[in-house]
């Protein structure tokens, strides 16, 4: 994952700072080429997973290996469909790392093409919502940043949107929305009301909806005005 080294601006700098306490998020990113299954890990990914960086070449046996038992065989069911049909590798499942410590996971991904724009595999981050300790940094949100309440409203219905597709808490969706906002350089607020301004375009259903949506979080500060 490319760091841009820059401080994101207004609301969204302050909101990282609550929501990260001065750490940044446990995100890394992730390129699978659909031909010979050959993956790449950021070195956030692979410490995700317990490996130092640089330690492991990564495998879909070794990807499958990491998996919770409980959810390895509904990554390896998605993965199939993504080989088949050449779709994003998105999911929401736990890995095990090394150590067994158990880290929830949303990976959230978008179409990888070539120069001639021939989709060639998938690409994307791997999102670390393991909860914390840090139970409360909403109600801090509240009480220290009076601020920005006005965008409150539309934040919420991101949040919304991210709880319903993905599946996780108020402060799992809270804590992606924050770090699109510090990897993208654009306003929390301003991020936030896109991707419910485009929500009227996601219109198919089951996983057709998570690969839409994937894409529209990936691209929505693209658009912002």
């Amino acid at each position: 994952m490319t760091e841009s080294g820059s401080t994101p601006p207004g609301d969204a700098f302050v909101l990282n700072r609550v929501i990260g306490m001065g750490t940044p998020q446990s995100v890394g990113s992730f390129r699978f080429w659909f031909a010979d299954q050959r993956w790449e890990w950021s070195d956030e990914v692979a410490l995700m997973h317990g490996y130092s960086p640089g330690t492991v070449r990564p495998t879909t046996e070794l990807l499958l290996s990491h998996k919770h038992p409980d959810d390895r065989e509904q990554v390896a069911t998605r993965l199939a469909k993504t080989i088949e049909t050449a779709e994003p590798f998105s999911s929401r499942h736990r890995i095990i790392d090394t150590k067994g410590a158990v880290h929830h996971i949303i990976v959230v991904a978008d179409r990888m093409a070539d120069e001639s724009g021939e989709v060639v595999g998938t690409a994307g981050y791997y999102i670390d919502v393991t909860e914390t300790l840090e139970e409360h940094r909403q109600e801090t949100l509240d009480d220290t940043l009076p601020e920005l309440y006005e965008a409150r409203a539309v934040i919420e219905q991101a949040k919304g949107a991210l709880m319903l597709v993905y599946g996780v808490s108020a402060e799992q969706a809270f804590r992606v929305l924050s770090w699109r906002s510090q990897e993208t350089n654009v306003k929390l607020r301003s991020l936030a009301a896109q991707l419910i301004a485009e929500m009227s375009t996601v219109t198919q259903a089951a996983v057709g909806v998570r690969t839409e949506f994937d894409h529209l979080l990936l691209t929505a500060h693209e658009r912002v005005q």
